[in-house]
């Protein structure tokens, strides 16, 4: 996983955006203050396989933050850094209850 940490512009704290290895999609996150705490007001990329293209990540995130030119190439990059690691065993469990599990027909949620 890797995670790439800007801030944001208005007032907006900061903008997280990398790629999420074991769930297959790149990630935006975008954070505002409340009570004192920064907490994420925007998460794409949280479902497997929602973010595919760097560039897609990056359209998000732009919204939110001056960003560098290059990040579209440094993440993937980190993507293709992560392509031949596997999942462990508590991992490939996780994944498995999460997203195939046929037990109780909602498909893991």
């Amino acid at each position: 996983m890797s995670r790439h940490s800007y801030t944001g512009r208005d007032g907006i704290p900061r903008v997280d955006i990398g790629w999420d290895r074991p769930l297959g999609t790149y990630f935006v996150q975008v954070f505002h203050v409340e009570n004192g705490e920064e907490v994420a007001f925007l998460w794409e990329g949280a479902e497997h396989g929602q973010i595919t293209e760097a560039a897609a990540a990056v359209k998000i995130a732009a919204q939110y933050a001056e960003l560098p030119p290059s990040l579209t190439a440094t993440l993937e990059i980190d993507r293709l850094r992560t392509s031949a690691q596997t999942d462990g065993p508590a991992q490939a469990a996780a994944k498995r209850r999460r997203f195939y599990d046929p037990g109780d027909g909602s498909n893991g949620r």
